[in-house]
C-alpha cells in the first residue's frame, strides 16, 4: 500500500484520526439478541464497527429458536465477545479514537426476556434499560432497536412505557426505528403493532439476510462467493487477528449449522452465518444514505413500503401477495423460496438477493480491515477513502440541463490511490429511463438530464471510490437529482 510521506503522515494523524468515522450525529442502536451461533459471528462484526454509533444497550433476549432451557447459548453468552474486545480496544483506538471503552459497552449489557419463546410478562434489567433510554428527553435522536432474535424483551419494555407513561408514548414513538431479522416470536403481531401501530413507527423486518446466512453458498454469486470460502476466511478473519476475531465461529464441518447441512458444501472455515448483521449493517455509514429511507438500499439491504410504515423485502415474483401477518420462516419470500423451489427459478431468488449480495466484497473487505485494525499501526492497515462532493448531495435539475457532479475533494487517510465509479442506482430512482453518465471513471462527471423525465421523479447517482490499498476499501456518496 502507497503511504503518505512521515510528516504528512503525522499532521494528518493528529486532523484527520477521528474522520475515519466522521458525521455530525451519530446513529443511537440498541441490540436485541437470542444468542444464536450466527448471533455469535453477528457480535464480533458488530463489535469491529463499535465506533460508528452510539451503542446504547446490547440485551440478550430469546426468540422461537432459542430460550433459557432450550438451545441456549447461556444468559452470559456475549461476556466472552466483551472480554476479547477489552484485549484489542488499545489497539482499535489507535484506528479511531470513537471506539467505546470496554468498560462502557459492559455496562449498557443487560438480560432480558429469555424464559421462554415470546414471553413479555416479566420485567427484567434489559427491558428495563431500553425503557430508560427511550424516556430519556435529554436526547432525541431516533434510536434504531435490532431484534437480531425476537422482539418480546423489546415488547415487555413498550408496555412497561404504556403501563407507566401513556403520555410518553408519542414522544417515544417520534425516536423509534425498528429493524428486525424476521419477526421470531409473535409479539409485535400480539403487543408491538397493536397499542403502537397508531404512532406509525418505521419498521424494517428482513428476509434478504439469508444471503448471509446459513445457506450463502447457495445464494452469493460465482464473483463473490471466494469472500466466504475458508482461504479468505482465515488469511483475514480466523488467524492471526487477536482474541475477538479468534472467538469468531467459522464452519467446523458435518453437523455444524442448524440443520443445513447435508445439501451444502463447505469446508472447514468457510464463513458460517451472520443473518443478523444486516441490521446493524444497515447503519453503517458508507455514504449511501440508507438510514434517510429504506428504499433508497445499502450494504443492509433494500426495502420497499408495503403497509403503514411497514417495509418488507422486494419480491420480484409476478402478481405476488405480501402476506398479512407474521414476516419470518413460514411465510418470508427468501425463505420459503429456499426450503420448497430452489434450485428451480433462479433469476427470482438472484434478483431477491442482490440487494444484500451485490456489496458483498465491499463488505467483507472491509470487515478484513477491521479485522487489522485489532493488530496492526495505523500505518500497517488500511482505511477506507473518504468520499467528498463539491455539488449538492439533492440536485433539482431542469430538462436536458447538464448534471454536473465532482468528488475532486476526495481523499484517502493513508495516501492511496482513488479508483472512481459513477453509476445510476436504478432500483431507487422512480425515473426508468435510460441515463448516461460521461467521464464516469473520474472524479469529475456529467451527465444530461433526459427530456422526458416527469415532475417528482428521482435519479439516484452513486459516485463509488475505492482505494489501492490492501484489503481494498470502498465508499460512496449518493446524489439524488429530481427535476426542478
Amino acid at each position: 500500500m502507497k503511504k503518505i510521506l512521515f510528516s504528512s503522515f503525522i499532521i494528518f494523524l493528529f486532523t484527520g484520526l477521528i474522520s475515519v468515522s466522521s458525521q455530525n450525529q451519530k446513529t443511537r442502536v440498541i441490540v436485541t439478541s437470542d444468542g444464536e451461533i450466527d448471533d455469535e459471528c453477528s457480535m464480533v462484526r458488530f463489535l469491529l464497527y463499535a465506533n460508528e454509533w452510539d451503542i446504547e444497550g446490547i440485551i440478550t433476549s430469546s426468540s422461537q429458536y432459542h430460550w433459557r432451557g432450550h438451545k441456549w447459548a447461556g444468559d452470559d453468552w456475549v461476556d466472552p465477545y466483551l472480554d476479547a474486545y477489552g484485549q484489542v480496544y488499545s489497539n482499535l483506538v489507535k484506528h479511531d479514537k470513537a471506539y467505546p471503552s470496554p468498560e462502557y459497552l459492559k455496562s449498557i449489557a443487560f438480560l432480558g426476556n429469555v424464559d421462554a419463546e415470546g414471553e413479555m410478562d416479566s420485567i427484567t434489567l434489559g427491558s428495563q434499560h431500553i425503557v430508560k433510554v427511550l424516556l430519556d428527553e435529554a436526547d432525541s435522536r431516533p434510536v434504531w432497536i435490532q431484534a437480531w432474535g425476537g422482539t418480546n424483551t423489546i415488547a415487555r419494555a413498550l408496555k412497561t412505557i404504556e403501563e407507566n407513561h401513556p403520555e410518553k408514548m408519542e414522544y417515544v414513538a417520534s425516536k423509534l426505528r425498528f429493524f428486525f431479522i424476521w419477526e421470531q416470536d409473535d409479539t409485535y403481531q400480539k403487543y408491538i403493532h397493536p397499542h403502537w401501530g397508531k404512532y406509525n413507527i418505521q419498521t424494517i423486518i428482513c428476509d434478504q439476510f439469508w444471503a448471509i446466512a446459513y445457506q450463502w453458498d447457495k445464494i452469493m454469486p460465482n464473483d463473490k462467493i471466494s469472500y466466504f470460502r475458508s482461504d479468505w476466511m482465515k488469511e483475514n478473519i480466523l488467524e492471526n487477528h487477536g482474541p475477538l476475531c479468534s472467538l469468531y465461529e467459522a464452519y467446523k464441518g458435518s453437523g455444524d449449522n442448524e440443520g443445513f447441512r447435508a445439501e451444502n458444501h463447505k469446508m472447514n472455515g468457510d464463513f458460517r452465518s451472520e443473518g443478523d448483521s444486516p441490521s446493524f449493517i444497515h447503519a453503517i455509514p458508507t455514504g449511501l444514505r440508507s438510514l434517510e429511507s429504506p428504499d433508497y438500499g445499502g450494504w443492509g439491504g433494500r426495502y420497499i413500503n408495503v403497509r403503514e410504515n411497514t417495509w418488507l423485502d422486494p419480491v420480484q415474483e409476478p402478481n405476488y401477495t405480501y402476506p398479512k401477518g407474521r414476516w419470518y420462516t413460514q411465510t418470508a419470500w427468501g425463505r420459503k423460496y429456499m426450503r420448497e423451489t430452489y434450485p428451480e427459478k433462479q433469476d427470482l431468488m438472484t434478483a431477491y438477493f442482490k440487494p444484500i449480495t451485490r456489496w458483498a466484497d465491499a463488505l467483507q473487505n472491509d470487515f478484513a480491515a477491521r479485522a487489522d485494525w485489532c493488530v496492526k499501526s495505523f500505518v500497517g492497515a488500511n482505511h477506507p477513502p473518504v468520499v467528498t462532493l463539491k455539488n449538492e448531495l439533492d440536485i433539482k435539475a431542469k430538462l436536458g440541463q447538464k448534471v454536473k457532479l465532482d468528488a475532486s475533494s476526495s481523499h484517502d487517510p493513508d495516501g492511496d490511490e482513488l479508483i472512481y465509479s459513477w453509476w445510476i442506482y436504478p432500483e431507487p430512482s422512480t425515473y426508468k429511463g435510460s441515463v448516461t453518465i460521461e467521464k464516469s471513471t473520474t472524479n469529475k462527471a456529467y451527465f444530461r438530464m433526459p427530456e422526458n423525465v416527469k415532475k417528482g421523479e428521482t435519479i439516484h447517482v452513486v459516485c463509488e471510490v475505492k482505494d489501492n490499498g490492501t484489503p481494498q476499501l470502498t465508499r460512496y456518496q449518493r446524489v439524488i437529482v429530481k427535476i426542478k
